[in-house]
């Protein structure tokens, strides 16, 4: 990972300072401008079919500090609701359409599990939380992750066996919800084979509560979006957001009609909409410095976030919160320790340290309806893109 450059505090004492990003050019940023420029029309091409994969997308990437790409396309809000009988969108006015610019907040849905990663290995790296601790240390009233000794390691690895969701928007109150999360048992061996789950995130959350004595949404502005700057990041509700889905069952599992500003996510939204695994708005930009921090080790201007080793830890296979070469929507950026995730509403973000790369595609692919099945091919497409444009150099 790059290293710090020293420099001065206000008080003359020597800090370590990470560049900050700063707008520039695909040359000036080592990346082939041709294939940025393929990567834009692709972007764009998303917002613009009958019906469109996504209603607006933003797109940024760079390399080092250099910002060589960023992009908006499409609209932030252009359906009322989802019409059942034809299977389309119903679009408003045209004049009530809202266009997607590069300041548009949106719902990160599962994105929001790398802030939760993050601020878990900060409190490693502060010896409040031990990485192989059981739950019970931590959550003795958790009776079924303390019977069955499920570890802090396998929460950020999601090899706990927890299933992958639990009905929680059904409940009736909060006291219900907390009742089925102490209760739920694994459903195959903690420790064994990797399973994506919510409740994994959901757990952590109560975990980094209990242990510090302050709510999630605090955790992540005081530790990590304040001290870098990221003004536009944080749980809702955020009326500017883009508008995601017109969410009513049967194919959605809450009915809570056209939603724009709040919790796309039921269970986040069950739980008042700060949650381990769901609940951040964010912007592309943020991201990027999100990215950045990252990339130089926890460092970003004179702000420290993490320790280079603990930066380290996120990535030793399988990755804690984040995932590792996943070409499914990282495209030919897999393959040589590549980090990021998903998020169900149309997002993404990829970091590769071995290029110094960042990428980040945020969409509301999920306006006016969520697909039946994913459709991860545009978020690989980019990926393999920003890969091309470093190959291209």
């Amino acid at each position: 990972m790059p290293s710090l450059a020293a420099t001065r505090g206000p008080e003359g004492r020597r800090q370590l300072s990470a560049p900050r990003l700063r707008p520039g050019t695909p040359e000036r940023a080592g990346l082939d401008p041709d294939e940025l420029a393929q990567l834009v029309r692709e972007v764009r091409e998303l917002t613009s079919g009958d019906p469109p994969w996504a209603a607006g997308a933003v797109v940024i990437a760079g390399r080092g500090p250099v910002i060589a790409v960023e992009e908006a396309a499409g609209w932030a809000v252009r359906y009322s609701a989802y019409d059942e009988d034809t299977g389309r969108g119903l679009e408003l006015p045209r004049s009530a359409w809202v266009p997607a610019s590069v300041h548009t907040p949106f719902d990160l849905a599962s994105l929001t599990k790398l802030f939760t990663s993050v601020a878990a290995v900060q409190q490693i790296e502060r010896g409040t939380l031990g990485i192989d601790a059981r739950v019970a240390a931590y959550l003795p009233d958790f009776t079924a992750a303390a019977e069955h000794g499920i570890t802090v390691r396998q929460l950020l690895t999601h090899t706990s066996g927890l299933r992958p969701e639990l009905p929680l928007y059904d409940c009736r109150s909060n006291a219900a919800r907390l009742a089925l999360l102490r209760a739920e048992a694994p459903v195959s061996e903690p420790g064994g084979a990797y399973a994506y789950s919510d409740l994994n995130m959901l757990l952590l959350q109560h975990v980094l509560e209990r242990i510090t004595g302050l709510p999630l949404d605090v955790l992540v502005r005081e530790g990590i979006t304040r001290p870098l700057g990221m003004t536009a990041t944080g749980f809702g509700p955020c009326p500017g957001a883009a508008a995601t889905e017109d969410q009513r069952r049967p194919w959605a599992k809450a009915d809570r009609g056209m939603l724009r500003g709040v919790v796309h996510d039921e269970n986040a939204w069950a739980v008042g909409g700060v949650a381990g695994h769901a609940g951040l708005f964010s912007t592309a930009r943020d991201l990027a410095v999100f990215c950045r921090t990252l990339l130089a080790g926890g460092s970003y201007g004179t702000a420290r976030v993490l320790g280079p080793d603990y930066v380290e830890l996120l990535f030793i296979p399988p990755g804690l919160g984040f995932a590792l070469d996943q070409p499914w929507f990282m495209g030919e950026l897999a393959g040589r320790g590549a980090a990021g995730h998903t998020g169900f509403t149309g997002t993404s973000l990829v970091l590769d340290p071995a290029t110094d790369t960042f990428l980040v595609l945020l969409t509301n692919a999920v306006h006016p309806r969520r697909r039946p099945v994913p459709d991860n091919g545009p978020r690989a497409a980019a990926g393999t893109r920003l890969a091309g444009a470093v190959r291209g150099m």
